[in-house]
């Protein structure tokens, strides 16, 4: 374990925001996050406390006058298998793609088209991830936590994870900030089955002279990597969390409305009653692409994405996100929800 007192969070977040934090807690294993838990709760719990997976999908609105843990649980286990799929239980503190290139070496499918997303799995959990037609809540069992308020234990099966778009339990207020995961159990197929009906990937394949049935996991991978590449800008030289707000679930009168006036207008069917519509679309049309407020912008090759030109603060992200926000609502009558997570008073 390691602790770490006036500690930049800099590098523990993708936007690269230079905040600070009271404390900062890295700890390998559930029994040092145990350890250290008590410790909180006797000596500091007037400090507040904020678990992080990788900052990939936060913002720092200030610096945080508390605790923030880290984790760096980094095992692999295989419980169980037989021909057809494998159960595995991964540490929490694994970067997600490491997972991802780590299944498709030993033959384990279903997370192809998540390459490259960044975070932590324990994380991913979370948000339940998912690019390309895939969300990564499909492919997860359980989830084994502790509490962050008394140390409990608690393994929650899929069933009771309530995955959505873009949601799980832990991002309902009941539930949120209380739970470190720990272990995230993945079912894995061992037979791969490329998805590829999602965002012009089989175009994609085709223009590469392959064909879907020769196609090979590590060979949609590249194609995933290098769509994102296109289209988003690496986090390690730009900051940024990837898509910043959600693709908004319409009903059909409000497409129909948006239809008449754009009848270009791209859209995803959810199901009879509802249409997903980009909202990098929306931005874009509201002329978003590419513009800047201060050191924060809009990015110039895909609309979803705000970024920190260099020294930005989580306020002035914020204040680009709230005028890209007026501005698609005066469009279109439609308010998009961040999909990042302030941290700090809005």
């Amino acid at each position: 374990m390691v602790i770490q007192s006036n500690c930049s969070l800099k590098e523990y977040n993708t936007f690269g925001i230079d905040a600070t934090a009271n404390i900062l807690v890295k700890y390998s294993s559930e029994e040092e996050l145990l350890t250290f838990l008590e410790q909180y709760h006797s000596e500091m719990s007037h400090q507040p406390l904020l678990h992080i997976g990788g900052g990939s999908n936060l913002l720092f609105l200030s610096d945080f006058p508390g605790v923030v843990l880290f984790s760096e649980i980094k095992d692999i286990t295989i419980l169980s298998e037989d021909e057809d799929s494998v159960l595995i239980s991964v540490g929490a503190g694994i970067t997600h793609d490491d997972f991802v290139v780590y299944a498709i070496q030993h033959g384990w499918y279903g997370l192809e088209n998540l390459s490259l997303i960044p975070g932590q799995v324990g994380s991913s959990a979370v948000q339940n991830i998912g690019a390309y037609g895939v969300e990564v809540g499909d492919m997860i069992k359980t989830v084994q936590t502790i509490s962050l308020e008394d140390g409990t234990s608690k393994v929650w099966n899929h069933d009771e994870l309530s995955y959505s778009y873009r949601h799980s339990i832990f991002k309902d207020e009941a539930y949120r900030g209380k739970y470190a995961i720990c272990h995230v159990e993945f079912q894995l197929k061992k037979h791969f089955t490329p998805c590829l009906h999602y965002g012009g990937l089989l175009a994609s394949v085709q223009a590469k002279q392959i064909q879907p049935e020769n196609l090979s996991a590590m060979q949609l991978r590249d194609i995933i990597i290098e769509t994102r590449q296109k289209k988003l800008p690496d986090p390690k030289v730009t900051g940024n969390a990837g898509s910043f707000f959600m693709n908004p679930i319409v009903g059909l009168d409000i497409f129909h409305r948006i239809q008449e006036q754009y009848p270009n207008v791209p859209f995803y069917e959810v199901d009879t009653n509802h249409v997903k519509v980009p909202a990098g679309w929306m931005i874009e049309q509201c002329g978003w692409k590419g513009k800047a407020v201060g050191p924060a912008a809009v990015h110039d090759k895909q609309a979803l994405v705000l970024i920190n030109k260099g020294g930005a603060t989580g306020r002035d992200i914020l204040a680009l996100c709230r005028v890209v926000q007026q501005s698609v609502y005066e469009r279109f009558g439609i308010l998009l929800s961040p999909e990042v997570n302030f941290i700090g008073e809005v």
